[in-house]
């Protein structure tokens, strides 16, 4: 079957779920399988909770909490580099991407 490429087989808590998924996000979302996974287990461990729904649900909103506060921490680390330097960190992301696309440019031509 052709779409069989586009889905995957992931386990979480010991449990099968056929997922859509590019091939070419194949092994990202593999990862972010095996990271759910491990949280759902430490929670179900240290919970001693068997109740699968409300195991995903503390692990949503453990990841969450995670990726929040990863944004809120870089958020507050380019706010202090701007204070203490004055340089504008979007700026430098935007030249810096502007320098990566102009890279790729260059080693793609023949």
């Amino acid at each position: 079957m052709p779409d069989e490429a586009n889905f995957l087989d992931i386990t979480l808590l010991g449990k099968e779920y056929r997922v859509a998924c590019p091939p070419d996000q194949r092994a990202a979302l593999l990862n972010a399988a095996a990271y759910v996974d491990g949280k759902m287990r430490d929670i179900a461990e240290k919970t001693k909770s068997n109740l699968a729904e409300r195991i995903a649900v503390m692990a949503a909103l453990n990841i969450a909490h995670e990726h929040l506060t990863a944004n809120q921490d870089a958020l507050q680390v380019d706010q202090k580099i701007e204070s203490e330097t004055g340089l504008d960190s979007d700026l430098f992301r935007r030249r810096i991407l502007h320098m990566e696309t102009e890279l790729a440019a260059v080693l793609k031509s023949p």
